[in-house]
């Protein structure tokens, strides 16, 4: 199984970037996905899931309204739509994928696959 996150880089605050995760090596039938993210010297934060069916998405309240999670089944790729980007949101952004809802997954207790990171970093 391979979870490939990509498309993060240097951005100024206020603009945008569409982080991507491809998926690849099994079914992921009832698998819930989520993004992730971590600074140095914490903890990894919660920042969006999206069910397995698409049709329903939850985000953390810092990012609510500013990130658009999407995922594109016929592509085996997750999405990560990022607008109005604030140095707060700078840190490396790893997508995941679980059996558990969604409302469980953002607790990350046990994530069953991890996708490597991509660093994203806003400058004030």
């Amino acid at each position: 199984v391979q979870l490939q996150a990509s498309g993060g880089g240097l951005v100024q605050a206020g603009g945008s970037l569409r982080l991507s995760c491809a998926y690849s090596g099994r079914t992921f039938t009832n698998y819930s996905w989520a993004w992730f993210r971590q600074v140095p010297g914490k903890e990894r934060e919660f920042v969006a899931a999206i069910s397995w069916r698409n049709t329903n998405r939850l985000y953390t309240d810092s990012v609510q309204g500013r990130f658009t999670i999407s995922r594109n089944n016929a592509e085996n790729t997750l999405y990560l739509h990022m607008n109005s980007l604030k140095p707060a949101d700078t840190g490396v952004y790893y997508c995941a994928a679980d059996r558990s809802a969604i409302q469980t997954m953002r607790r990350a207790t046990s994530i069953d696959y991890w996708g490597k990171g991509t660093q994203v970093t806003v400058s004030s």
